[in-house]
């Protein structure tokens, strides 16, 4: 939605915005398949999840604090930066759905993404000894995102 403003309006911040998903959905990817790897060896995949992502939330903070204010949403430093806490944001929606499924969620409207990113992943390679369900949900939550983004859309050009 704030893309389709971004260049209804022209102003800057388009290319951060288009970047933000794919690289969500990479990162939701990468960390399923890391946790099955280091769930595997018998690492503590959650504490090593929890880790990276106060690492990235650090590394985020510091080019915000480097860079910034970003007069240029667009600019190389405001997308590095904002990219690296979109990272971070994709290893905290995974590692809840992946390692504490049971307990409250702590983020809403990422949640159907993560859990695609993730059904995908397990298709690329699952983790042992489990059943994955990735097959009944891919479709439609693959289609309740595709009709989101599509509303969006249409929304900001009308």
């Amino acid at each position: 939605m704030t893309l389709g403003a971004s260049l209804a309006l022209g102003t800057s911040g388009a290319l951060a915005k288009m970047l933000a998903l794919p690289i969500f959905c990479a990162v939701v990817i990468a960390v399923r398949l890391q946790s099955t790897v280091l769930s595997n060896r018998h690492w503590p995949a959650l504490e090593l999840l929890i880790a990276l992502k106060v690492l990235l939330l650090i590394i985020g903070a510091a080019l915000a604090i480097q860079f910034g204010p970003f007069h240029d949403a667009d600019s190389s430093q405001a997308v590095l930066s904002g990219m690296v806490l979109v990272a971070a944001m994709a290893i905290q929606n995974a590692f809840h759905r992946i390692h504490l499924g049971s307990a409250p969620p702590s983020t809403l409207m990422t949640g159907t993404t993560t859990q695609v990113m993730i059904d995908l992943a397990d298709r690329i390679y699952a983790p042992k000894g489990t059943e994955s369900q990735s097959g009944a949900r891919l479709v439609p939550m693959s289609t309740n995102i595709l009709i989101f983004a599509i509303g969006c859309c249409a929304a900001a050009l009308l």
